[in-house]
């Protein structure tokens, strides 16, 4: 009975997020899929900037371990930030895995002049790509947004880059 309940609960928050998304006009697709780490994730595409191919970082020094370094992208200097680093995860990275990697750079309308390393894209998603979805845990970084599932029952977390680019343990690089 609670089970029915919570199921109840879930698809009315589904249905009201998604009549929001269509009485605001957004678009079938509203995120960048890409994996990081071996995770998931869903980048909103307001929140995305270009996406570059991975053309190594010149390191600075006396920075937190998941600041790989600096990339001049179309002449801005951005911070590289290994996102599964930022999140305490560690990944064995190579030339050749880094070779495949890319770079997704903030929209410059958030004013933080970084990209976040992420090893796939794995294309374009909207909420009819997914069967359920759950809030974000209680003790979840602020800037995480709900958990997607898709049919084969994967999971996708969606990532605010807004918050993320506001999120004090991201702006604190220095080791």
């Amino acid at each position: 009975m609670a089970n029915r309940e919570a199921l109840r609960q879930l698809h009315a928050r589904l249905a009201a997020r998604l009549q929001a998304a269509r009485s605001e006009g957004v678009a079938a697709a509203s995120w960048l899929a890409v994996e990081a780490g071996g995770s998931r994730y869903l980048m909103p595409l307001a929140h995305a900037g270009e996406i570059f191919p991975w053309s190594g970082v010149l390191r600075v020094p006396y920075t937190q371990p998941w600041l790989m370094g600096v990339a001049n992208l179309r002449g801005t200097l951005v911070a590289v930030v290994d996102f599964p680093g930022l999140q305490g995860k560690t990944v064995a990275r190579n030339d050749m895995t880094l070779a495949d990697a890319s770079l997704l750079a903030f929209n410059p309308a958030l004013e933080v002049h970084a990209a976040l390393l992420v090893d796939r894209l794995l294309g374009l998603r909207g909420a009819q790509n997914f069967t359920g979805m759950q809030d974000a845990p209680l003790d979840a970084p602020g800037y995480w947004g709900a958990t997607y599932f898709d049919e084969a029952g994967d999971s996708w977390q969606e990532i605010d880059l807004q918050s993320l680019a506001q999120d004090p343990e991201f702006l604190h690089i220095r080791a």
